[in-house]
């Protein structure tokens, strides 16, 4: 019983938590899609209801009834073992159920989930644990949308001719004034992924050997200052410094700097979650796509790291040569193209799809950015974008051979 009210507290934590990155916003910003990529605040809300309402409540619940039965595909985001799904580039167009209905279907579901869980103890143990597993999971997820939640604000509000901030004081990446070093490893066989005692998801297992040649890595993040540099130099006309899909990409969006900066009368400015300010030169680039981080690394005679040479790093870093900015600043883009570990089995069910479907195409982050919640700080993390996307906080961390 001890546990489940301990699962009860915690959820209670995170679906509050959920709500309170929403308080800053007006119901009409909670409407609106501002790119195919990203979702309105609304559903983001509604979605994580949904997580619940379908896989949890709906095997469990006596008696269970949805709340609204379109909210199956309303809500609903790659689950195709669940069924119908509206198209995800317009979600900006369910203007109704209203914010407030939402709010209420948060309200209903999570007065239904508190009633599950307090009355799971007199189920058989390997059904509370199957229940356990499947609110943790849940949990996870929605840990997940409230930083979803913040980047895709954050680009909603880039869009605003206004240019409003999101709120003061709100998360920013760090700013470190110290030189960068370079980390020795020695390499050989190394273990990565989750090593137990924890939640984990099921793209961080099964742990296994790899061999990795000695290596360095870069002590903490590539500044704004550096990548002004490497704008200033030219890199963004110099073909030669970019894949080649990357240079394409780049002459058809005809990109010359970050996403969020802006020149202004002469002076470098970024647009950030607590409004425009003039660039820091000492806080971490972010929002940077694959295709530039790699363009970077080559600028500047290195290269990105595996994901196996950021894990081990990690790992075996010590209080002497500290690694920093590993978890509170900017995911860091890996030369690693996602893909199973080997022996990776996703779950036959619907849940299986969380993770495995997505494992082509894209390039695999480590690390955890100033928006990422702190239970999902951890070594054998992978998180996973296509190369061109640059509306996360995602940065640049440098390896060398």
């Amino acid at each position: 019983m001890t546990m489940l009210i301990s699962l009860l507290a915690e959820y209670d934590l995170t679906r509050q938590a959920t709500m309170a990155l929403a308080d800053p916003l007006s119901d009409e910003d909670c409407c609106v899609q501002s790119m195919p990529d990203a979702s309105p605040v609304k559903w983001h809300l509604a979605h994580t209801t949904w997580f619940f309402e379908t896989f949890v409540l709906e095997q469990f619940e006596l008696n269970f009834k949805p709340h609204h039965p379109a909210y199956r595909v309303l809500f609903n985001s790659y689950y195709h073992g669940v069924g119908n799904r509206h198209p995800r580039p317009r979600r900006g167009l369910i203007t109704r159920p209203s914010l407030a209905e939402v709010e209420d279907y948060r309200s209903n579901v999570d007065a239904r989930m508190e009633a599950l869980i307090l009355i799971a103890a007199g189920l058989p143990p390997a059904r509370v644990a199957e229940l356990v597993q499947l609110v943790t999971l849940g949990l996870q997820h929605e840990q997940q949308h409230q930083e979803l939640l913040l980047t895709d604000v954050l680009h909603l509000l880039s869009c605003n001719p206004l240019l409003p901030a999101y709120a003061a004081g709100a998360v920013l990446p760090l700013a470190l004034a110290l030189p960068l070093h370079w980390q020795q490893q020695q390499g050989g066989v190394v273990e990565i992924g989750h090593a137990g005692g924890g939640f984990c998801f099921d793209n961080e297992l099964p742990r296994h050997r790899q061999f990795v040649e000695p290596f360095a890595l870069a002590s903490r993040l590539v500044t704004n200052g550096e990548y002004l540099a490497f704008i200033e130099a030219g890199a963004y006309r110099h073909a030669a410094l970019w894949l080649s899909e990357g240079w394409d990409w780049l002459q058809a969006q005809q990109l010359t700097w970050p996403l969020y900066w802006r020149q202004i009368d002469g002076e470098w400015h970024e647009f950030t979650l607590n409004g425009l300010q003039l660039l820091d030169v000492e806080r971490a680039v972010t929002q940077l796509s694959y295709f530039e981080a790699d363009a970077y690394a080559r600028w500047f005679d290195a290269r990105l790291p595996s994901e196996a040479e950021w894990e081990c790093a990690v790992a075996s870093e010590s209080d002497a040569e500290p690694l920093l900015q590993l978890f509170d600043t900017a995911w860091q883009w890996t030369s690693s193209s996602y893909a199973p570990y080997p022996g990776f089995r996703a779950s036959a069910d619907a849940i299986g799809e969380y993770n495995g479907k997505f494992m082509v195409n894209q390039y695999v982050l480590r690390g955890a950015s100033c928006a990422t919640p702190i239970d999902q700080a951890r070594p054998s993390y992978r998180n996973f974008f296509p190369a061109s996307a640059r509306w996360q906080f995602s940065g640049i961390r440098l390896a060398r051979s």
